[in-house]
């Protein structure tokens, strides 16, 4: 689940301590960008990530396939509020998100959670992502624990999709993003 650190606005800078963290941030700059948000976070040395997807564009009447991300606008950022600060105020189309009805918390996910978020996205050949309101009670089934393989160790609800045979595990960011990996049947054990 997502957290909010109550000391947040009130920590010391990066010698004296302050503790990196990964802050969402919104960028609002369009898809073709030439350099969107977490080209220009790489650049300066601040860890990101960004869910991506491949997408078909015709330019000049040829085809190109091109990694956009899913979200356009969600970004994370693993970093200190003293090194995010600055580029964030430099950058008009680079904002922080706060916490819903608390507009000085910075919204922020712990390490743990988005460690294995990343895992799953990048353990997965075809990752199917979905919105918080976009998942409905129906479509979620057992309880499980895949034992062996990539995600070893990782425990979810297996989606129930009408009209395939694939088991997908749903591995959450909770208020946020999710995302469906396929498991094989052989590594899933009912809780």
């Amino acid at each position: 689940m997502c957290s909010v650190d109550d000391s947040v606005t009130a920590l010391p800078n990066e010698e004296s301590g302050e503790r990196r963290q990964w802050f969402v941030l919104c960028d609002m700059k369009p898809v073709h960008a030439k350099l969107p948000a977490y080209k220009l976070l790489a650049m300066r040395g601040i860890v990101c990530f960004t869910p991506m997807h491949e997408r078909v564009f015709t330019q000049g009447g040829k085809r190109r396939r091109e990694l956009v991300p899913v979200v356009q606008d969600l970004l994370f950022a693993r970093s200190t509020l003293s090194v995010l600060s600055p580029i964030i105020e430099a950058t008009p189309t680079l904002r922080y998100r706060f916490v819903r009805n608390y507009h000085n918390r910075h919204m922020t996910v712990p390490d743990e959670e988005m460690e294995r978020f990343m895992r799953a996205v990048n353990t997965a050949d075809s990752p199917r992502y979905y919105r918080p309101d976009e998942i409905t009670p129906a479509m979620l089934g057992r309880t499980v624990r895949i034992v062996g393989g990539p995600l070893d160790g990782y425990e979810g609800r297996l989606l129930k999709l009408r009209g395939t045979r694939t088991r997908r595990l749903l591995v959450e960011l909770p208020n946020l993003l999710s995302v469906g990996v396929d498991v094989s049947p052989e590594y899933v054990e009912v809780v």
